[in-house]
C-alpha cells in the first residue's frame, strides 16, 4: 500500500470515529466557539482583562474542561503571536481582551482594565 493511501485511510478512519485531527489551536478554538458563546451568554463565564475565559459560577466537569481547553489554546496562540511580533504573551492577551470586549454581545461578562466585572450593555 502506498504512503498516500495509508494517510488517506487514516484520515477517513479518524473522521468516521469522530476524532478531531486538528492540531491547530485556532481551528480547535473555532470548533468550540458555539459552546463558549453559549456559556458566555448564560453568564457562566466571562472574558477577563488578560484575554482568557474566567468562570463566573461553578461549572460542571464538561464546562470546566471546555474552559481549560479554550484557555490553553489561547495561551498557545498568544505565545505564537508574541514570538512573531517581538512582544510578550501577556501583552498580546491584554490587546486581545480589548478586542474581545469591543466585539462581545450584550449580556456577556467582561473585566475592565481595573479588574472590575460588568455585563456589556448594562449601566455601570
Amino acid at each position: 500500500m502506498n504512503p498516500l493511501r495509508i494517510v488517506l485511510s487514516l484520515f477517513v478512519l479518524c473522521a468516521l470515529l469522530g476524532a478531531s485531527l486538528s492540531a491547530n489551536p485556532v481551528d480547535r478554538m473555532r470548533e468550540r466557539q458555539p459552546a463558549v458563546d453559549e456559556m458566555k451568554l448564560a453568564g457562566l463565564v466571562g472574558e477577563n482583562n488578560r484575554g482568557f475565559l474566567e468562570a463566573r459560577e461553578d461549572l460542571d466537569e464538561a464546562r470546566a474542561a471546555l474552559l481549560q481547553a479554550e484557555n490553553a489554546d489561547r495561551r498557545e496562540v498568544y505565545a505564537m503571536i508574541a514570538r512573531r511580533t517581538n512582544s510578550t504573551a501577556a501583552e498580546v492577551g491584554q490587546q486581545r481582551a480589548i478586542r474581545i470586549a469591543q466585539q462581545a454581545r450584550n449580556g456577556v461578562w467582561l473585566e475592565d482594565a481595573r479588574g472590575r466585572w460588568y455585563r456589556k450593555g448594562e449601566d455601570r
